[in-house]
């Protein structure tokens, strides 16, 4: 079997990820043995990595240009490998790893691949996205029922679902987003407070009505955001870095003042650092615990209401979401014009 694919390749260093990285159309043999080969139907965007990628500024990827990109992505099996035993072809895969997911098809060993009900969306959310809310939240963050939890960029593809899991937990929730249509939106998901950032002050509103009574907080934006959150910590709270968006230009800001240590001691409270690639060893647990959920009912992951289709829209794909404007997970729609299966 050969078949042409069109992927995002990136072939050379770039401020931006549209700079960085090519369309290309690509020959693929039939799988080796030990491996499969995948019709991708979705992928999911992650657009801070992307544009980091581009910039080779991730220091736990070492890039070999030309290279691949894009992560996650749902698909079918087209074809299987010789020894390869546990997908048939026709089965729905998901595959999490780095290169697999900005590609029609996609070509690797089978153990790089795990099992979905169907090629929705939703599973390969839940099975990449998903699975870092899990962890981040209740392996990290070690939450309680009933806590008052903080969470920043509350509106995104991580964040709503982090929302999800502490209010289905009993958790009185405060969110942090921009915008008013993005409040509305977790409004909807039940959420107890929220405060946009481009109208209000998020230290003067936890100063004012959640002083020193966060017991959880989970921060992806740093900056003021991630002070307000600090300095706001209950006794024993937990601060939880998911990630640092307002460090993209590889500057982060040099602030003089007390060390966190005095925020922090007297409190007994802590802050965590949050590396999905580092709990991979959980994330078949996180990821049978997230399936669980969506298939009763008790959680949904939402998508930027934003369509993208085919494999070129993918760069426009990634600006959307770097540019704060999205709601929900962003993805792009893999599956060619009038393609039904």
């Amino acid at each position: 079997m050969t078949q042409d694919y069109r992927a995002i390749r990136l072939e050379r260093f770039a401020p931006t990820f549209r700079a960085a990285a090519d369309l290309v159309t690509l020959r693929m043999a039939a799988p080796a043995e030990g491996e499969i080969s995948v019709r991708n139907h979705w992928c999911g965007i992650n657009g801070i990595f992307d544009t980091q990628i581009a910039r080779d500024a991730v220091d736990y990827v070492k890039i070999a240009l030309p290279s691949m990109t894009g992560v996650e992505a749902i698909g079918l099996v087209e074809a299987v490998g010789a020894g390869v035993d546990a997908f048939l072809v026709g089965d729905a895969v998901i595959t999490t790893r780095f290169t697999g997911g900005y590609r029609e098809r996609n070509i690797g060993p089978a153990s790089q691949f795990v099992a979905a009900p169907d090629a929705r969306p939703e599973w390969m959310i839940l099975g990449s996205t998903g699975v870092s809310a899990w962890l981040a939240i209740e392996h990290i963050g070690q939450l309680r029922d009933g806590e008052t939890v903080a969470i920043s960029a509350a509106a995104g593809g991580l964040g709503h679902l982090m929302v999800q899991l502490a209010k289905r937990r009993g958790c009185r929730v405060v969110a942090v987003c921009g915008g008013v249509d993005k409040a509305k939106f977790l409004k909807g998901l039940g959420v107890d407070r929220t405060i946009d950032y481009r109208t209000e002050s998020v230290a003067a509103v936890l100063d004012a009505e959640f002083k020193d009574a966060i017991d959880l907080a989970l921060d992806s934006v740093s900056g003021a955001i991630f002070d307000a959150f600090a300095d706001n910590l209950a006794p024993n709270g937990r601060l939880v870095v998911c990630g640092t968006a307002s460090d993209l230009d590889g500057k982060p800001e040099i602030v003089t003042g007390p060390r966190i240590g005095n925020t922090l001691y007297y409190k007994g409270a802590s802050v965590r650092g949050f590396m999905n690639s580092r709990l991979t060893a959980l994330w078949p647990e996180a990821r049978s615990r997230m399936f669980a959920l969506f298939a009763a009912g008790e959680i949904r992951p939402v998508m930027d209401d934003i369509a993208f289709r085919g494999v070129g829209s993918i760069y426009d794909a990634v600006e959307r979401l770097s540019s704060g404007a999205s709601t929900g997970k962003v993805v792009v729609d893999l599956r060619p014009c009038g393609y039904s299966a």
